[in-house]
């Protein structure tokens, strides 16, 4: 159940749904540490994607403690200023926070640069806080772009018409935690003007492409080992949000086609049909639950011969090193013997997705010793700690 201020709109909306959302008075009852997952919230109608987020993190058995974040120096249209002073805090509140997620939302800004965005230079702040603060963090549609381009240099493109529909895709790497459940091909709701291309991505070695579709390309990339999710969908859409889209424009006199595979027969008359609310629970529920396998930070502490020890230069190989990973509930402590890993000049994690994430998915969080004969000798884990 999700932790949410009592008054918070999508509290009674999704009552009605006999979707059970825990205000702040009941959760404050019981003794449980909860998720803290904090909503940068971008889209011009905030209380409908609040409510469409909180559906689906709310359908898990983990209790989520929610905050919302907003952008100092914009003002939405579209959003009561009442709403955003009582239920949003602006980023220079919240810096000094650390949370187990983070959701950054889509935008309508996807056809500028992302440099002539108002609110750019905070908006890459964010991101660049988000890698110290935040265990792991989903980019959804133009946040992915803004994302990808800030940090990887991954160029976004206008699309000659709106890729706008309900569409099927693939999974390119089945066995990572947050596709959990998955059927070979799911479907997502898609709704942009501009598009990233597969051939960017595959040439950066931090990224992961980890699914995408033949109609609406490239869907989610993953870097740095699950800390950072990139979706070009809107896999948190609820079942009438495209044909609010498709309607609104049509009322505008906008060009505007028919979202595909949405309606039945692809009539606007027979409404929609829902073909990718199962996978999106998954998603979310299977993102809230891999967050404990994402390490927070590591530190590795070469062991040297004795003799090099007594010269204190440091000029010899390191004979074995230690490993220290931090994770929100405890730490791992690893002893690698030499030649066990790849060494760098430095460390060798290299990778730690090929390293901490294979014994981190072996190692229990009660205090048991752990042999492991793969890549690891003598591991053990500490007693669980709230303070990581």
């Amino acid at each position: 159940p999700l932790n949410l201020q009592k008054n918070l709109p999508a509290v009674e909306l999704l009552k009605k749904e006999h979707i059970f959302v825990m205000d702040s008075l009941r959760a404050s009852e019981q003794d449980i540490r909860p998720l803290r997952v904090v909503v940068l919230n971008l889209m011009p109608l905030k209380i409908t994607t609040e409510t469409d987020l909180v559906r689906l993190l709310s359908n898990t058995p983990l209790q989520v403690e929610l905050d919302f974040m907003k952008i100092k120096g914009h003002t939405p249209k579209n959003t009561p200023i009442e709403h955003m002073q009582e239920f949003y805090k602006d980023f220079d509140e919240m810096q000094d926070d650390f949370y187990d997620g983070m959701i950054i939302t889509g935008a309508p800004v996807e056809q500028m640069p992302f440099e002539e965005v108002n609110y750019w230079e905070e908006v890459t702040e964010i991101f660049d806080w988000a890698r110290t603060h935040v265990t792991s963090t989903l980019y959804i549609c133009w946040a992915a772009q803004a994302g990808l381009y800030h940090f990887y240099g991954v160029p976004k493109y206008d699309l000659p018409a709106k890729m706008f529909g309900v569409f099927r895709h693939t999974l390119r790497e089945p066995y990572v935690p947050i596709f959990r459940g998955f059927d070979d091909e799911f479907y997502v709701p898609h709704s942009r003007h501009t598009e990233i291309r597969r051939e960017d991505v595959m040439k950066v070695p931090d990224l992961t492409l980890l699914s995408e579709s033949e109609e609406s390309g490239v869907y989610m990339a993953m870097a740095r080992g699950g800390r950072e999710f990139f979706i070009t969908g809107h896999s948190e859409y609820s079942p009438y949000t495209l044909n609010d889209e498709y309607m609104r424009d049509v009322n505008k006199g906008l060009p505007i086609a028919v979202p595909r595979n949405y309606y039945r027969n692809n009539n606007p008359a027979l409404g929609p049909v829902v073909r990718w609310r199962g996978h999106a629970n998954l998603l979310f529920t299977n993102w809230l639950i891999q967050r404990d396998t994402v390490p927070q930070g590591w530190h590795c502490y070469p062991l040297r011969p004795v003799a090099d020890r007594g010269r204190g230069d440091g000029s010899s190989p390191p004979a074995a090193w230690v490993v220290v990973a931090r994770f929100p509930h405890g730490k791992v402590f690893a002893y690698l013997p030499p030649g066990s890993l790849l060494d760098t000049p430095s460390c060798p994690l290299f990778s730690w997705e090929r390293s901490i994430l294979p014994l981190i998915n072996r190692v229990s969080w009660k205090g048991k010793r752990n042999r492991l004969t793969e890549h690891f000798s003598n591991i053990f884990s500490c007693s669980p700690s709230p303070a990581g």
